[in-house]
């Protein structure tokens, strides 16, 4: 699973450095030529639904969604597990009824040969279907914490379930961060 935060984080990072420079040369070209690219905008507009996908994943995979924790870590080993094993299941749940909902926009788009309002008339079908993609990842992973959480619930490994599914304790969070400065 961190291999593929790690695809995905740069992924995301490589297509959000080739908008803004594709940004930056529209506004220049703009201001200095008096011409525009046309389509930036709609380009942005796909390149952030794609990239929220990856984002979601990123943020599961690296237990970094926002949780209020600050009764969770008070509580008990075995109900920390549970709370733990709920916010997965509702995270997979979601997770599911985003690619379900996503798969009637397909299907639509499908059915009507669907075009982007814009001067590039863009077929539809293109972006939504790496918006989907990036969903579909999203629920396989999610589901993938689940299935995991039940293998270590099975085994009465609490603190795996605590360790591998809750929220990054601030201990944690400080080690990332004092990682990070020593890799720079």
């Amino acid at each position: 699973m961190r291999k593929l935060a790690h695809v995905a984080s740069t992924l995301f990072g490589v297509m959000l450095i080739l908008l803004a420079i594709l940004v930056t040369l529209d506004t220049l070209l703009r201001k200095f030529a008096g011409i525009s690219l046309q389509g930036t905008d709609e380009l942005g507009g796909y390149v952030l639904a794609v990239t929220s996908c990856l984002a979601f994943t990123i943020a599961l995979i690296d237990r970094a969604h926002i949780r209020i924790d600050f009764l969770h870590g008070r509580l008990p080993p075995k109900i920390q597990a549970v709370m733990n094993m709920a916010s997965a299941i509702l995270f997979a749940v979601l997770a599911l009824i985003l690619v379900r909902f996503a798969w009637d926009v397909i299907e639509d788009t499908i059915t009507y040969g669907s075009t982007a309002p814009t001067p590039w008339a863009t077929p539809l079908i293109y972006p939504q279907s790496l918006w989907f993609a990036g969903l579909v990842l999203f629920a396989l992973c999610a589901v993938w914490l689940v299935a995991r959480g039940f293998v270590l619930a099975k085994s009465g490994d609490v603190s795996g379930i605590n360790r591998e599914l809750g929220p990054l304790t601030a201990q944690e969070e400080l080690q990332e961060e004092l990682s990070d400065v020593n890799r720079r």
